[in-house]
């Protein structure tokens, strides 16, 4: 019997659909395939993604019982909300009569004029429910939608979060009349009637199109005969059922962003860095802290909504990207590619072909008004783009994956620089330096955003087009450069690693320990019953006052074969080197602090020197037992012992806080938890007392704010 435990991980892209099989016994990936995504055929999407399984099983002799799980990214709901393919929506808004008016208001999307552009169509119905509603009523209601053009049905109440039973009643009349229905309460538990209601309309709109995608995606590879469970990647990294693409799309909006990401922090282990993934089509720009992305609420061509994914920025420039001229000037690089305008990269023509070709301009699609670059040969029209430019120019080394015929390069580049009077190698440094300004100017901005500091940046290179731009961009920047090992499948890496990501929101004024404790415990069940491993994940606290918000979201690593991770357990003096290499603090600058069965925890002594003045500082590093950084401060203080003693410790250094409260952290014998969302001091503490009544050894980490703080010792045994 084999031993073979295979992850099958399927990145859709905008121009090619990309596969890897992972064995995670070992670590290996088996094989990898690469074809053009097929937006046109019959089946979508569905009909590549069949292509590079078949070729996974065949190249690597992959049994059907060897597969543990198929995951892939999707573009699908995000690509239908930005093209306005959607369908019209019937909300069936629900309120007691005296607030009738109110509700009507909050929910008619045409009335709230939150109907940008018109790509959200709807209709509107009102049921008062200050008396039992019937099913006359909803009937009726349904079918009056559903004869002014609804093809799904919003089913949302004012408190539905808290008692969602009308919600649900909505929803099985819908089933019965067979239309598809969202209920608001399902997509989120925060209070807000209107951006619930609007986040489920936005779901709601792309229901019937992404139920066929689903579709045929499972059917197709049903087909094929393989039995494991099918799952697709979520916008906030982790994934989640098919039934659940199916029935919460909008989930899955970044799914391919959030792809290469996850790759970034699983299989390279990314602990601090902005990761900058180049396509064909597009480059995904996203910060990692503390081996964590930053999560934000995401936003859909100018609709605000409830649901939270990476922070991904997604710029219209990358690889395949061709150049559009003005006055026989290189005006723009992008966001038309050669992909879909349907043509070969002319670098990777042959030369005797090209030697015959000229200038023309074409439109990428019939409908466009710009017109961009190519290249006319005897048979065939090739495109220039940043890839032709970048092999032109020597940027790309022989065996990268944009690594072409230079002759072609070079040739293509001389044929448009005769044309706009330059020589070929200038006009192809113009194509790269304005590809790179759009991607330079967002780095630049990130750097301010989060106030790093760009000597201790490092860019990580991803997806095919990674050697195409980011080095370039990185000497532009004076940033530290790497390429990621495997760029080009990085994000079908990401979705075989299968990051798991949950969050739990509710809505609560002035949470209480017990309240505060029983999220985390309720989040932490549920990674490790989603297959993470307990020591790997890490949760962070939030609660926003204003909102009367609290939010829970944990963050953990799918469990891999302990043959293989025993292999990679750091003992505390490699943990120490590590510590060294991620600090740049000297050796006798570092000191062993704490420990315990998953984490090691180290501080440095650092003397910074302003104008006369000298000022001590420590830092605090924490590694987990795989060489991980989890958490970097670069001054902080421990405080350790008994729940007495910590508990003592922090009130102490708290009371010498401004009144906003310190970034602070606990780590117990199982995760790391952020506290620093929950700005309230009292919160923290009694948050804190709650957690340390569960276990016997742990410390809190606090981020030192003010010069009087960074003079507390770090003490063991705070009385």
């Amino acid at each position: 019997m084999s031993d073979r435990r295979i992850r099958i991980g399927i990145d859709v892209g905008g121009t090619f659909t990309k596969a890897i099989a992972l064995d995670i016994v070992t670590g290996e990936i088996l094989s990898s395939s690469t074809v053009p995504t097929t937006h046109t055929a019959e089946r979508g999407v569905s009909a590549g993604i069949v292509t590079v399984l078949s070729n996974l099983l065949k190249e690597s002799e992959i049994r059907l019982n060897e597969i543990e799980i198929i995951a892939h990214s999707t573009t699908q709901a995000i690509n239908a909300l930005l093209e306005s393919d959607t369908s019209k929506v019937g909300i069936l808004a629900m309120g007691v009569g005296p607030e009738k008016s109110d509700v009507i208001k909050r929910t008619n999307l045409s009335d709230a004029k939150i109907n940008y552009e018109n790509d959200i169509r709807s209709s509107h119905r009102f049921l008062d429910t200050s008396h039992l509603i019937t099913d006359s009523e909803v009937s009726t209601a349904i079918k009056e939608l559903k004869d002014e053009g609804a093809k799904v049905i919003v089913a949302t109440e004012a408190f539905g979060v808290d008692d969602p039973s009308n919600e649900e009643f909505v929803m099985e009349h819908a089933t019965k009349l067979q239309i598809p229905s969202t209920a608001s309460h399902e997509i989120s538990g925060i209070y807000g009637l209107e951006i619930r209601t609007l986040t489920a309309a936005i779901n709601a709109s792309v229901l019937p199109k992404t139920v066929q995608v689903g579709n045929f995606v499972e059917q197709a590879i049903r087909e094929t005969g393989v039995t494991a469970p099918l799952m697709i990647m979520k916008g906030d990294g982790g994934v989640t059922s098919m039934d659940t693409f199916r029935s919460k799309p909008i989930l899955t909006v970044l799914s391919g962003p959030a792809a290469s990401v996850a790759g970034a922090l699983l299989y390279l282990k990314v602990t601090n860095g902005i990761f900058v993934e180049v396509g064909g089509t597009s480059t995904n720009i996203c910060i990692i802290k503390n081996g964590k992305p930053e999560i934000r609420y995401v936003t859909i061509k100018n609709h605000p909504t409830c649901i939270r994914s990476m922070d991904v920025r997604v710029l219209g420039v990358a690889g395949g990207s061709m150049v559009k001229l003005d006055s026989n000037t290189i005006s723009r690089v992008g966001p038309r590619s050669a992909h879909i305008a349907g043509m070969k990269y002319s670098c990777y023509a042959d030369v005797d072909e090209l030697s015959t070709g000229e200038i023309i301009l074409v439109k990428p699609k019939e409908s466009d008004v710009d017109e961009y670059v190519a290249i006319k040969c005897k048979n065939e029209t090739f495109a220039i783009t940043n890839t032709c430019a970048a092999n032109a120019l020597g940027m790309i080394e022989e065996g990268d994956y944009s690594y072409s015929n230079p002759e072609s390069a070079k040739l293509a580049l001389n044929i448009l620089g005769k044309k706009i009077g330059v020589a070929g190698a200038q006009a192809a440094l113009s194509i790269i330096q304005t590809a790179s300004f759009d991607i330079t100017k967002e780095i630049t901005r990130i750097i301010k955003e989060f106030k790093l500091v760009p000597s201790k940046v490092k860019l990580i290179g991803g997806g095919g087009g990674a050697s195409v731009l980011v080095p370039f961009v990185a000497k532009q920047l004076n940033l530290d450069y790497q390429k990621a090992d495997y760029a080009e499948v990085i994000s079908s890496i990401g979705v075989a690693s299968s990051m798991m990501q949950e969050q739990l929101e509710e809505t609560v004024t002035n949470p209480n320990p017990e309240q505060i404790s029983k999220l985390h415990k309720k989040i932490h069940s549920i990674m490790i019953e989603k297959g993470s491993t307990p020591e790997s994940i890490s949760v962070d606290s939030e609660y926003i006052p204003e909102k009367s918000l609290l939010r829970v979201t944990a963050f953990g690593n799918v469990e891999l074969d302990n043959r293989l991770t025993a292999k990679n357990i750091f003992s505390r003096d490699e943990a120490m080197e590590r510590a060294i290499e991620i600090s740049d603090i000297p050796e006798d600058k570092i000191e062993f602090a704490f420990e315990t069965d998953h984490y090691f925890v180290f501080t440095g002594k650092v003397t910074t020197k302003k104008l006369m003045l000298k000022k001590n500082k420590q830092s605090v590093i924490v590694i987990d037992k795989y060489g991980r950084e989890k958490l970097n401060l670069n001054s902080a203080k421990i405080i350790e012992g008994d729940v007495n003693s910590l508990i003592s410790g922090l009130e102490k250094s708290l009371s010498s806080q401004s009144d906003i409260a310190p970034q602070v952290y606990l780590l117990n014998e199982l995760k790391l938890i952020d506290f620093s969302g929950l700005t309230s001091k009292s919160h923290i503490i009694d948050g804190i007392k709650e957690e340390l009544e569960s276990f016997s050894k742990a410390c809190v980490i606090i981020e030192a704010k003010n010069s009087n703080f960074n003079q507390i010792s770090h003490s063991k045994n705070l009385e």
